[in-house]
C-alpha cells in the first residue's frame, strides 16, 4: 500500500539541496506521495544513495496511457543534511531497474520481491525481463501506452535501437497481465522501419494485429540517449472514467 514519503524515502531531517530541487521534488515525487507504492528499494551502506522502483497510482486518473512506474535515485549529503534526486517515469519495472542499475545500483539488490505484483507466466517472460534489466541502454524509449482499464491490463512500448546498424532497430514490447491467475507475459517484436512498427502498433489497438515478429537480442552497447530521433505514434484514442 502507499507509504508516507518522509518515512519510506528516509528523508527525515533532510532538506532539498536548492529551492529548485525542492520545487521539482514536490512536482514529481512529494506531491503524489500518498499514491506511491514501493515495489523495490536499495540503500548504500553510507546512506548517501537510495534507489527505488515505485508505482504511481495517481497516473491512472491522469492522461490515459501514461507510464505508471517511477525510477527514483536519491542522493543525500549526511553532513549538510541535504538531498537531490533524479527520476524517470517508465512503462515497465524492468526498464526502471535498468535505469537504476546504470546509475550504480546493484542488479540483485533492486529485484522486485516475491508477491509484488503479478509474476512471470513463463520462461520467455523471465528471460526478457532479465535482459531488459541490464541491456536497457541499447534502446531509446519513443513512446508507450499502459491500458489498465480491463481485467487484463497491458502495456505496449516502442523503442529505437541506438546502434544505427542494427538490422531491426525498432522494437515493440508487449506486456499482458492476467489478474485471475496473477501472472503476466512479456514479448518483444523487431521491425526494420519506424513505419512498420507503428503500423503494428495501430493495428494492435484497433484489434487487428498479427503476432509480434521475433527479434534477436542486441549485440552492441551504446550511450544512454537523451532525445528520441523520431516522432512517437499517436496514442490510441481510449477514454477512461474519472
Amino acid at each position: 500500500m502507499p507509504h508516507d514519503e518522509r518515512d519510506f524515502l528516509h528523508l527525515d531531517g533532510y532538506e532539498a539541496e536548492t529551492s529548485q530541487v525542492e520545487v521539482q521534488f514536490w512536482q514529481h515525487i512529494e506531491g503524489e506521495q500518498d499514491m506511491l507504492t514501493l515495489l523495490a528499494e536499495h540503500h548504500t551502506d553510507d546512506a548517501r544513495n537510495s534507489f527505488y522502483v515505485l508505482h504511481n497510482g495517481a497516473v491512472t486518473w491522469g492522461i490515459p496511457g501514461e507510464p505508471q512506474i517511477v525510477a527514483l535515485h536519491l542522493q543525500r549529503d549526511p553532513d549538510a543534511r541535504t538531498f537531490r534526486f533524479e527520476h524517470r517515469e517508465l512503462p515497465l519495472p524492468a526498464m526502471a531497474q535498468s535505469w537504476l542499475i546504470s546509475r550504480g545500483c546493484p542488479k540483485e539488490a533492486i529485484r522486485l520481491p516475491d508477491g509484488m505484483g503479478t509474476r512471470a507466466a513463463d520462461e520467455a517472460t523471465r528471460a526478457l525481463q532479465e535482459r531488459l534489466m541490464t541491456d536497457g541502454d541499447h534502446f531509446a524509449l519513443l513512446t508507450s501506452y499502459t491500458d489498465d482499464t480491463s481485467a487484463r491490463p497491458k502495456t505496449v512500448v516502442l523503442l529505437r535501437a541506438l546502434d544505427e546498424r542494427a538490422p531491426l532497430p525498432f522494437r515493440v514490447l508487449l506486456e499482458e497481465a492476467n489478474l485471475d491467475s496473477g501472472t503476466h507475459t512479456l514479448r518483444e517484436g523487431g521491425f526494420a522501419t519506424f513505419e512498420a512498427a507503428t503500423e503494428w502498433w495501430e493495428n494492435h489497438f484497433a484489434g487487428d494485429a498479427a503476432a509480434l515478429p521475433t527479434a534477436p537480442p542486441p549485440v552492441r552497447r551504446s550511450p544512454v540517449p537523451t532525445v528520441p530521433a523520431r516522432p512517437a505514434p499517436t496514442a490510441p484514442p481510449r477514454g477512461r472514467g474519472r
